[in-house]
């Protein structure tokens, strides 16, 4: 499984990569969660920041952030 955290380096972007990392974690699955932070990468999948892609799929994007059962939920949609 591949998940990326998409966003330029903000607070809330480093939030949804430790969620991401919690939910991996918390679900026992293995996973390779990769930080974008290029923009040209990022417009491929959304405008509004932090974006959570998780297989190639766009699962969440914008404020507010999901909360850890939400990221689970979205994680565990492509397992």
């Amino acid at each position: 499984m591949e998940i990326m955290v998409l966003g330029p380096g903000c607070s809330n972007c480093t939030k949804l990569v430790e969620l991401a990392k919690q939910a991996v974690k918390e679900l026992g699955i293995e996973a390779k969660i990769e930080k974008v932070s290029d923009m040209h990468e990022i417009m491929k999948y959304t405008m509004s920041t932090p974006g959570l892609v998780v297989n190639g799929k766009l699962k969440h994007y914008g404020k507010p952030l999901p909360d850890i059962a939400k990221v689970k939920e979205l994680i565990n949609s492509e397992v």
